[in-house]
């Protein structure tokens, strides 16, 4: 077998880092650890302390939303793996859990629950936890997010045959443990006395049962010398690792006849009996259940709510109490995070039975609902469905933007207000502002339909039949939005979810409303491409300041052509007005708030121009479409008899649409097409 080439083992070897692996794999005596812990208490810290500030370690950015604070914390954005799993628009539920762990952290109360996650499924409760676990894993090998624990290396008349002289913790517990409780609180005491509340240490628990029987032996041996004792102690650093059961425990419900409580909390060696002569001593027992591995870190419980009620036990011991109770051994310590997670009917379930009181009691709910703001579910599909994840194919502008919107409409409940339809009314938790509302409107609507968001079409859903689009064979190399909306339509007849012709109904109801907003999005990209000539903007913007100018200040306005003072041309400052919905009363009020706009600018030094004022900008651009729509004729590509001259204008703003807004030829030539198709019929609507 030929050796590899150089370059290529060379680049094997550029990802090692030997001093990353001896910082990693550090380890001391009892007394380095000490000297460690007074320099960096956090070592010390519990669980939920660690997860809390492992969140926190990424930043935060506050904003307002509908005049309510917000925080969004980064950690959620997934910058361990660029965003692979990251969440968008749930920073409400993400507060509410952060919060949960910082009051954890403190000692507030928290610390004791069971933590479920509670939503419809496909609602990222499960990639939440994920990311907790992963955030904790890389948190551990940072040095603001180191941890140890200890191994034993024990005499060779203490091992048996064959057997190895050192024993780790089984439940890679903090040294600290070691220290006697009388001894402990004042060396905690002293560590904690300059630091400020929320950064001490408060340890709690004693050893498990396997080193709580070597310390035992060792002190009986050296006659309660705890020096001798701690001398067989070598303390080290250690990683948390999902993969390699440390720290990291995962616990999901199977056939009852194929689990058992054991899975949690550890079972008997059979093996070692023969050598320990006793299933009750603990070097015959193996400590590896899930609870166990977890320790010090993080445990969750898929489905939680599906466990059998023997598991139940152990869960309320486990939150209540830190404590598990291992076959034939006294309650054990445990310092964890246990999240679980569950969709609604189980939620149901529990609610409805008065045996899971306990449970009830003891569990902190977080609903984790549907995205309702459409920018954010747009970011889901853009995460999957962007340049960089799909190859050899071309998504058409608004593709994404069409399934994200019929998806929001089918979690939205029908508005109270009359003159308000459901697609204004994403819109404005899109962020849209629209004539008569504002944002305590906003927080209103919200308010009246306290459960929007926990039902309608799960993400999962919408990423299916986008990939059922992107791999058919009938189209040229572009996926535009008819072609997923089809796919969303043909879906809906064997969706497992859909549990009703009504809802069925409804949700193709929601189909025709989005192809109407796709016919204005569409109209509007045709539009802004044949009034794209800034040229002719910028002289249509002068030619209506000269006139407003002339108006408001009762003047005449110099012809450029004749060069004879005339009267101001009312008709061409209403045609332009009237674009973005100015009425006759208040034309007078315009014209002067755009004087004192462009006599506010000069004050400062700026000029003004077309693009300083956007709601001018886009009456000066629907203006001008109207103007140049009939020059380029795209109502005679339904005829297909086209003039070269017309031609070339269309080519034109097809190049636009291809450089500006994101079209291929493909679907450039598609959108023009079909939008002439809407003006070869009359229906030109303006956009809302």
């Amino acid at each position: 077998m030929s050796e590899p080439s150089a370059s290529l083992f060379d680049l094997v070897l550029s990802a090692n880092d030997p001093q990353r692996f001896r910082d990693l794999n550090w380890h001391g005596s009892f007394a380095d650890y000490l000297d460690l812990l007074k320099q960096e208490p956090a070592i010390g810290r519990s669980a939920f302390q660690r997860l809390y500030d492992m969140i926190v370690s990424f930043g935060e950015t506050r904003y307002v939303e509908n005049k309510l604070p917000h925080v969004h914390y980064h950690f959620f954005d997934d910058p361990i793996e660029d965003g692979r799993d990251a969440v968008f628009g749930l920073d409400p539920s993400l507060m509410h859990l952060v919060d949960i762990f910082k009051a954890a952290a403190r000692g507030y109360g928290t610390e004791h629950r069971v933590l479920l996650l509670h939503g419809p499924v496909g609602s990222a409760k499960s990639t939440l936890v994920r990311m907790l676990k992963k955030g904790l894993e890389h948190y551990s090998t940072t040095p603001e997010g180191a941890l140890y624990t200890y191994t034993w290396h024990l005499p060779e008349e203490m091992v048996h045959e064959d057997g190895d002289t050192d024993m780790p913790c089984p439940m890679h517990e903090d040294p600290l443990h070691l220290v006697p409780v009388d001894a402990r609180a004042a060396l905690v005491a002293e560590i904690n006395r300059e630091l400020p509340e929320a950064a001490q240490i408060h340890p709690e628990g004693d050893l498990c049962p396997a080193c709580r029987f070597v310390f035992r032996e060792f002190m009986r041996r050296y006659d309660g010398d705890l020096a001798k004792t701690l001398s067989h102690v070598e303390v080290r650093r250690m990683v948390l690792s999902e993969q390699d059961r440390v720290g990291i425990g995962t616990f999901q419900p199977k056939d009852e006849k194929n689990q058992d409580s054991t899975e949690l909390t550890g079972d008997i060696n059979f093996r070692k009996i023969a050598e320990y002569g006793s299933d009750s001593d603990p070097r015959a027992f193996n400590f590896d259940g899930e609870f166990n591995i977890a320790n010090r870190g993080v445990i969750e419980f898929v489905e939680v709510l599906k466990l059998d009620v023997a598991f139940l036990y152990d869960l309320l011991g486990a939150s209540q109490e830190h404590s598990i109770k291992p076959k034939k051994f006294p309650q054990t310590h445990i310092d964890e995070v246990i999240i679980g997670h569950t969709n609604e009917p189980e939620y149901r379930r529990l609610q409805s039975n008065e045996f899971m009181e306990a449970l009830r009691d003891r569990t902190v709910k977080i609903d984790v609902p549907y995205i309702t703001r459409l920018a954010d579910e747009i970011h889901i599909y853009e995460k999957d469905y962007g340049a960089a994840q799909v190859h050899g194919k071309h998504i058409a502008p608004h593709t994404l933007e069409v399934g994200a919107m019929w998806a929001i409409l089918t979690r939205l409940t029908e508005p109270k207000k009359a003159k308000l339809s459901l697609m204004q009314k994403l819109k404005l938790y899109n962020g849209k502002s629209l004539p008569g509302y504002t944002e305590e409107n906003v927080r209103e609507l919200k308010r009246e339909a306290p459960r929007e968001g926990m039902e309608g079409i799960s993400p999962r859903y919408i990423q299916d039949k986008i990939s059922n689009a992107l791999v058919k064979e009938d189209h040229q190399g572009c996926v535009n939005p008819f072609m997923v909306l089809n796919e969303l339509e043909r879906g809906l007849s064997h969706h497992s979810l859909i549990t009703s012709d009504d809802q069925r109904q409804r949700y193709i109801d929601l189909m025709a409303l989005v192809k109407e907003e796709y016919e204005n999005l569409v109209k509007s990209d045709v539009q802004r491409a044949i009034s794209a000539d800034t040229d002719l903007i910028a002289q249509l913007c002068s030619n209506y300041i000269d006139n407003v100018k002339a108006y408001t200040q009762k003047e005449k306005v110099k012809n450029p052509y004749t060069d004879a003072d005339e009267e101001p041309d009312e008709r061409l400052m209403r045609s332009i007005e009237e674009k973005i919905d100015i009425p006759e009363s208040r034309k007078d009020d315009f014209r002067t708030e755009i004087m004192n706009y462009i006599g506010a600018l000069a004050i400062e030094g700026k000029s003004f121009d077309h693009t300083t004022n956007a709601r001018l900008q886009k009456a000066l651009e629907l203006k001008l479409f109207e103007d140049q729509k009939d020059t380029i004729k795209l109502s005679s590509l339904v005829s297909g008899t086209v003039d070269e001259k017309t031609q070339e204008k269309i080519d034109v703003v097809k190049g636009r649409l291809k450089q500006h807004y994101g079209y291929c030829d493909v679907c450039a030539t598609d959108v023009l097409n079909y939008v002439s198709s809407i003006f070869a019929r009359g229906d030109v609507k303006r956009e809302e």
